[in-house]
């Protein structure tokens, strides 16, 4: 008779006998244990990140590695469009797609900017800093507004927003 083999992911990992009680043998079973928890805990970790769905949120670069000054000048002004462009999302109340294209745009005009700010003079790059700050915190908070859903902060941070870009662009 053929004794049929399963193959496990885990080792079979045989606990010490019950009738020792000596410290080796106590230390012996704590090992065999933990190890059987941390293999079953890598385990179950590891299929956790093979089955999750990347967030839709902020990316953080703050360049693209091989972006010049002119493609940043080039693309800003589309992406500038796109930011206020959430704005026929937000009059449906279609919250979460606002959320989504704010994002994405913010993101990528996050990106222009700076590329454009660190071409500056060093000497005018503190105050472009500070209003490029104020217009992402405003997109941050006009994030949250539309995440939970208010209208009227919605519209307030909306146009705290198209003021602070109209401003950063004048100085660009």
């Amino acid at each position: 008779m053929a004794a049929t083999y399963t193959p496990s992911l885990l080792p079979k990992l045989n606990p010490p006998p019950l009738h020792h009680t000596t410290t080796t043998t106590t230390a012996a079973a704590a090992i065999t244990t933990t190890r059987r928890s941390s293999l079953i805990l890598a385990a179950s970790a590891s299929a956790l990140f093979l089955f999750t769905k990347p967030a839709t949120a902020f990316d953080f670069r703050m360049t693209v590695p091989d972006q010049t000054v002119e493609e940043a000048e080039s693309g800003i002004q589309p992406h500038a469009q796109s930011l206020l462009g959430v704005k026929d999302l937000l009059m449906a109340e279609s919250w979460k797609e606002a959320q989504k294209l704010l994002r994405k745009s913010s993101s990528l005009l996050k990106q222009d900017i700076y590329t454009i700010i660190q071409a500056k003079p060093a000497e005018e790059r503190p105050r472009l800093r500070k209003l490029y700050s104020d217009l992402f915190n405003g997109v941050t908070k006009l994030d949250y507004a539309a995440r939970d859903e208010d209208r009227i902060a919605v519209w307030e941070c909306y146009d705290r927003v198209v003021s602070s870009l109209a401003h950063i662009l004048s100085r660009l």
